[in-house]
């Protein structure tokens, strides 16, 4: 790097000198550029007293072009313009600016701002995009109304959309035609959207529980309107949901969404025109997996939430990012567990947080929930934000219940309602409504890194009591040596030789609570809790429903997770009972050599595998095995190899003992799982069929192999057909490349289709995989310009396949260092996201962790590196970023 960039820190903050009361912009679209007329109606913010500031505007590659004050051109003397700003030294107290500039949208691959993407017109402002269509005070505590005016060529662009409501509309000269939208709330820069194109509308509609009507559209391209049924449906059962969970209805008369195909994230919630990555809208049971059609749930859910967790209370700083992301994390978490099965969604996101979020916790890139700086703040759109966001809503759910929960954040809606507010604000909002000090639950927002938990217990045979001793600890992260004790919510259940929950009284209670679980409230570094009249030494169930975002240090005898996977009444812990067992035993045969498979593992896994009453897809998470990230982060120093060798090794013996049980389930799950219902019940049995699929698989014969080719070929939905091509893949078998050949044949006309097809041969754990994505990064398939391509390739094998991208001959890291700086150039966002796995460096062997250090090193030594990548390279190589 020339220089260090300058470093954002919180407690640098101070409020905005202006604010813009409405800012009217006119968009003139053509093909080669767009030039952008800027109204704004500024006011100076003296609540402060301070002495009057020179206007700063925001603006990043811009060509200006006029400029005017009050009606008077300015002169090159009456201003200051750097590559990041147009500042006015004398600007009235009240005023109107007139900005005029011309961007050139066909030439913008970061994504930010005003782009195309393929035929169409379209942006994205979060976090700071806006600066590159216009100067502004691009931050999201100055809120303006905005009303936006949309010329463009009639033919190539038919359909004209901004925020808000669609006020009027005509014919310009030359074929072409305009159409004007005005917002009625006033809102951050961020929110800003625009799309122009020609695409095709799927209209439905709502009716809210008071009787309003709202009208419902799904733009997007026209091929795709048949992909859009599914979309559809989740908006509505998300709006129904949030009416009846929380009494928030949409207040527009307008909702719409449009899919484009070209897309940093997975979606934006701008205010009344959601922009979704085709992804994320796009479904259809040929075409997408179940998978697929539950992320479409979630994320339609996740932005339709936003529009008050978000858009009517917004954030005062970036700093504050978590509050309405964690926030809409967990409500959409709650909804999706009320559309299907709660359990199952429960360990697919404790199963995120642990392979996203405990890593980035335990290494170079931690920082707490709300950071106290940053250098690119498109870099702290991370899993610690979200997912740990949540777990900390999620735990003030705890700690409330649903109904003290519902009452804070009324609260917090009511108080807040057209403000751009802290997380301080919600808590103060949640303690508030229900009487309570939260002050040390505050420190989850500021103090990072994941907290252990030991677990000590005593049983006295002879009174009855039982005791748990729980020490809580945080490890030291950068900057933050030293950790204060949490305020944390540790739901536990104590079960009975039976199997059956006890009836739980704590020391100077006088009633029992017979549910079978309680939350305990930790306070202090050590804490003691006895219950009394337990009529025999318990096994205590822990942590139930993972209640916080903690790891849980308790000496479990194998015989005893055997009995908890088998009988916890908490399916969650059930689920997590098995993973310990199953992460015991291979982390054994990693550090001495392979044994055997406890009789008592084998016996709890036959016992699941034949269960006929437990829903499906909660078997198929039983049956799985924990991943190999997840075995890498309970090592000091990670075994790549032997955790490959070792957890293969355990589904082929599995496979091997179990194999007449595993046909019996294939067969049966066959016979009830309708093939192509999208339903949860049949979705189930699909899963818990391709789990099996994969355990049979593994017995490399003639008959499985057909067994695979059989479900290929026949296969009338996305998610049987890749689950099969998937492990033939993996195979060596020579119908692999067959298999591939003609799912690419059927599908090179459906990008997502063949995001899939790269993302199989990614994960593949063959010897010659690395040399396959190369290979692939030159196939017409592949575009290093579009997110989701690198992310289904490049993405995918650096992250999901650790045993081919650590080869020990350090080729992966030489190869994504390659692609990291060739997309530098390109895409700076995205490439800073991919050379995240290069940051854990420090926890591989000497040689690994030699290869990587060195293309850390040469990726930080690039001329002209973007802030995004420069930031988490430094932090990676322990730089100081002040």
């Amino acid at each position: 790097m020339a220089h260090q960039p300058t470093t954002v820190h919180r407690r640098d903050y101070s409020a905005p000198d202006y604010l813009v009361d409405h800012v009217a912009l006119h968009f003139d679209l053509h093909q080669e550029q767009t030039t952008v007329h800027a109204r704004l109606e500024l006011r100076r913010n003296d609540s402060d007293n301070a002495q009057p500031q020179p206007l700063r505007l925001n603006g990043i590659e811009l060509e200006l072009l006029g400029l005017a004050l009050d009606g008077v051109p300015l002169t090159q003397e009456d201003y200051r313009l750097d590559a990041e700003s147009l500042t006015i030294e004398r600007v009235p107290s009240q005023c109107t600016l007139e900005v005029i500039t011309r961007i050139r949208p066909q030439e913008n691959m970061r994504l930010e701002g005003l782009y195309r993407s393929g035929a169409m017109f379209c942006t994205q402002c979060e976090a700071q995009g806006f600066r590159r269509i216009t100067f502004f005070l691009d931050r999201p505590d100055v809120m303006a109304r905005f009303t936006t005016t949309i010329e463009a060529d009639r033919d190539r662009y038919p359909v004209l959309l901004s925020n808000g409501n669609q006020v009027a509309q005509g014919q310009a000269a030359g074929n072409r035609h305009w159409v004007r939208w005005e917002d009625p709330f006033p809102k951050p820069s961020y929110l800003f959207a625009l799309v122009a194109g020609d695409l095709a509308c799927h209209e439905d509609r709502h009716v809210t529980a008071s009787g309003r009507t709202v009208r419902l559209r799904i733009f997007t391209e026209r091929e795709n309107l048949d992909k859009t049924e599914h979309a559809m449906a989740c908006l509505q059962a998300a709006m129904r949901w949030d009416e009846a969970t929380y009494d928030l209805e949409c207040d527009l008369n307008d909702y719409m969404i449009v899919a484009v195909g070209d897309f940093n994230m997975g979606a934006m919630e701008n205010k009344g025109l959601n922009i979704f990555n085709t992804q994320y809208i796009l479904a259809r049971p040929e075409t997408a997996t179940d998978s697929d059609y539950e992320d479409i749930l979630a994320v339609v859910g996740h932005e339709y939430f936003h529009n008050w967790t978000g858009n009517r209370v917004t954030l005062r700083d970036w700093f504050q990012l978590s509050l309405k992301e964690g926030l809409t994390v967990f409500r959409e978490q709650q909804f999706t567990a009320a559309m299907g099965a709660a359990a199952v969604k429960r360990i697919q996101e404790v199963r995120g947080l642990r392979a996203a979020q405990f890593p980035e916790d335990a290494g170079p890139m931690a920082h707490s929930v709300r950071p106290d700086k940053y250098v690119e703040i498109n870099n702290f759109y991370t899993a610690t934000v979200y997912m740990k966001g949540a777990e900390v809503i999620r735990m003030y759910h705890s700690l409330l219940g649903q109904e003290g929960f519902c009452q804070g954040l009324a609260l917090y809606l009511q108080r807040h309602d057209g403000q751009a507010v802290t997380c301080r604000d919600f808590l103060m909002a949640m303690a508030e409504a229900n009487g309570i000090d939260l002050e040390q639950f505050g420190l989850w927002y500021s103090q990072a890194g994941t907290p252990c938990l030991e677990v000590h217990d005593e049983y006295e045979p002879g009174s009855g009591r039982y005791t748990l001793h729980i020490r809580q600890h945080t490890p030291a992260t950068p900057g933050q040596p030293h950790k204060q004790p949490l305020h944390i919510p540790v739901i536990v259940g104590l079960l009975n030789a039976e199997g059956h929950d006890l009836p739980l009284r704590l020391e100077n209670e006088t009633q029992a609570i017979t549910t079978g679980s309680r939350v305990l409230e930790l306070r202090h570094e050590r804490e003691t809790f006895r219950f009394l009249d337990i009529p025999q030494r318990p096994i205590p169930s822990l942590l139930r429903g993972f209640s916080a975002p903690v790891k849980l240090d308790y000496a479990y005898t194998e015989d005893q997770l055997a009995f908890l996977f088998g009988h916890d009444s908490d399916e969650f812990n059930r689920w997590e009972a098995g993973q310990q067992l199953s992460a015991r035993i291979l982390l054994r045969w990693v550090n001495e050599g392979r044994g055997s498979i406890p009789e008592r593992f084998r016996t709890a896994f036959r016992r699941t595998l034949c269960d006929t009453e437990t829903d499906p897809a909660l078997l198929a998470e039983a049956l799985a095995l924990p991943s190999e990230n997840f075995l890498a982060e309970q090592m000091k120093v990670i075994d790549v190899e032997g955790i490959h060798i070792a957890r293969e090794a355990m589904r082929c013996n599995l496979a091997e003992h179990l194999s007449e049980e595993l046909r019996a389930r294939y067969a049966l799950c066959v016979e009830q799982g309708n093939k192509t219902e999208n339903t949860a019940a049949a979705a189930g049995y699909r899963r818990l069929k391709n789990a099996v699929l994969g355990y049979l698989a593994t017995l490399q014969n003639s008959t499985e192999l057909q067994r695979c080719l059989d479900q290929y070929a026949t296969a009338d939905n996305m998610t049987d057909a890749l689950a099969a091509l998937a492990l033939l893949v993996d195979s060596n078998a020579s119908e692999a490349e067959a298999s591939l050949a003609d799912f690419y044949r059927r599908w090179q006309h459906e990008p997502l289709v063949v995001d899939k097809w790269l993302r199989v041969q990614a994960l593949s754990s063959r010897s010659d995989t690395l040399a396959r994505v190369i290979q692939l990064t030159a196939h017409p398939a592949f575009d290093i310009r579009n997110p989701n391509k690198v992310r289904s390739l490049l993405g995918a094998f650096a992250q999901g396949n650790p045993a081919c991208f650590h080869d020990v001959s350090g080729a992966g890291y030489t190869f994504l260092a390659d692609r990291v700086l060739e997309l530098d150039g390109i895409n700076p966002q995205v490439a800073a996201r991919l050379v995240t796995p290069l940051s854990r460096w420090g926890r591989h062997d000497p040689r690994r962790s030699s290869c990587m250090h060195q293309q850390l090193e040469r990726i930080y030594a690039q001329e002209g590196l973007s802030k995004d990548v420069y930031e988490i390279v430094a932090r990676s190589l322990d730089r100081a970023v002040e």
